[in-house]
Formats: structure tokens, C-alpha cells, sequence
């Protein structure tokens, strides 16, 4: 996990998530600066299952270049992507 005020262009690895099958990389949506890291995901992983839209935030971050934000998927957008990769 990167440490509080690291400053992560979008696109770059920031972290991993492991599964019981995987491991896999996450990656900086926008370019940013780190706030905060959810420190409470190193005892309870499964926090991120269970609560996802709350307490299983993994971590906050002040935008800096709110330009790349046109680049993202709007919630419509995303479903939309999600039921095409089921087909």
C-alpha cells in the first residue's frame, strides 16, 4: 500500500489484493495524492467483500489532474461493460 501524501500518476500500480486463486495489481484511476490508507484491510481483508461501499474503502485520494476523470466510465457505462464481458 502506498504511504499517506505519495503522489501516483493515473494508471500506475499503487497496491495488490490477494485471493484465495490470485493476486492482483491495483492501479491509480486518476492522478493523485494520497490521504489516506485504510489500515484496518491488513487484519480484515474481507472487509473489502463484506463492505465494500463503506468500510471497505482501501484508499482516499486528493485528485490532481481532474481532467483524466473525462477518461472514466460512468456507473451506466460500467454496467453496460460488465453484462458484455458476461456474454
Amino acid at each position: 500500500m502506498p504511504d499517506i501524501e505519495d503522489e501516483i500518476d493515473a494508471g500506475d500500480e499503487f497496491g495488490s489484493i490477494e485471493s484465495v486463486k490470485a493476486v492482483t495489481s491495483l492501479f491509480m484511476p486518476l492522478s493523485g495524492r494520497i490521504i489516506a490508507v485504510n489500515t484496518e484491510l491488513k487484519d480484515g481483508p474481507e472487509i473489502i467483500n463484506e463492505e465494500c461501499y463503506d468500510e471497505g474503502w482501501v484508499i482516499r485520494m486528493e485528485v490532481t489532474n481532474q481532467d483524466e476523470s473525462s477518461e472514466l466510465l460512468s456507473a451506466d457505462d460500467y454496467k453496460e461493460f460488465l453484462l458484455d464481458e458476461e456474454a
